[in-house]
């Protein structure tokens, strides 16, 4: 078996449709296997693969293996257990909302299995946007500074900053195959060599910053990381996590404080998420105002609510 795809998906049925087809129209002629974790979804989506993707729907033999979680197991695990049964020499973990576009998947394997590439531990594609613009996906490791900034209301304040400029290496060609730190992980093509040296993602991150301290370990494991343009998949970007975004944050940034605790020490983590809490207070407070001021008061209840979460949760 060359190329084992994951997909962990939750509630998005129509998506996850078109992004298991358009594998299958990439790699008609390669030896290839997908295996989807359904995170309990309440959608039709279990019955819709087993429908449209059976041994007898497809005419072939079966190569799309469904995993039916009875509740949502996060999306580190779910990748996991879709790696504890993949079968491939490559591990291919892409998100339900993508589409890989036609002769990406045979570029990226014929990249990995070049002698000169033996290295090369993880790749990702270009990845865009619907409309056709660039999704940036490159990164380098965060710094304390650059955490401080990322998706807070110092980037709103600043958004052309010189610290997101470069952690998002923006300031870089993105048409050229390039070594990076770590990639985004809506499509990450792993070496099974990887996992079987540094093992799976970490699951004490539900979701986000899971791709980042994988490529953190693989690269302290001596692989490397590299940025590959010549195969594209188009990304319609955060489809499963925008159902609840008070938990989307929540998620985000304290995948962010434990990804500073494990790598940079205690001090920095908690630094870190007193910090982003008081970034939520001050957004509290910020709509609060605008609320009693009469300004679109049924949005600025909605995101008080979202942000009373947050603090509730402290990030931990």
């Amino acid at each position: 078996m060359n190329i084992s795809f994951l997909i962990v998906s939750w509630n998005v049925r129509e998506l996850l449709q078109r992004a298991v087809q358009a594998i299958l129209d990439d790699t008609r002629d390669l030896e290839i296997e997908i295996v989807v974790v359904d995170n309990a979804s309440r959608d039709g989506t279990v019955e819709m693969l087993r429908a449209d993707f059976s041994a007898t729907a497809l005419g072939t033999s079966p190569n799309v293996r469904v995993i039916a979680n009875e509740e949502n197991v996060g999306f580190t695990r779910g990748n996991n257990q879709g790696i504890e049964i993949a079968q491939g020499r490559y591990l291919f973990l892409i998100n339900p909302d993508t589409e890989i576009q036609r002769g990406a998947t045979r570029a990226l394997l014929e990249f990995m299995d070049a002698s000169e590439n033996a290295r090369v531990g993880i790749i990702a594609p270009r990845l865009y946007y619907a409309d056709g613009s660039l999704q940036s996906s490159r990164r380098r490791f965060p710094k304390f500074s650059t955490a401080l900034f990322e998706s807070t209301k110092l980037e709103q304040w600043f958004p052309h900053n010189s610290l997101i400029t470069d952690y998002r290496l923006l300031n870089t060609d993105d048409s050229q195959t390039q070594d990076v730190d770590w990639v985004v992980g809506a499509a990450m093509f792993v070496r099974r060599a990887v996992i079987e040296q540094i093992g799976g993602l970490d699951e004490r991150f539900f979701m986000y910053s899971e791709e980042l301290d994988f490529c953190k370990r693989a690269k302290q494991a001596g692989w490397r990381v590299v940025y590959f343009p010549d195969a594209r998949v188009l990304h319609h970007e955060a489809k499963s996590s925008e159902q609840v975004l008070a938990r989307r944050d929540i998620y985000f940034h304290s995948s962010k404080v434990r990804y500073f605790k494990k790598h940079h020490g205690v001090l920095q983590g908690e630094l870190l998420r007193y910090f982003l809490l008081s970034m939520f207070a001050f957004q509290w407070l910020e709509e609060g105002a605008k609320f009693l001021l009469g300004h679109k008061r049924e949005l600025r209840a909605a995101r008080m609510r979202a942000y009373q979460q947050v603090l509730q949760s402290r990030l931990e």
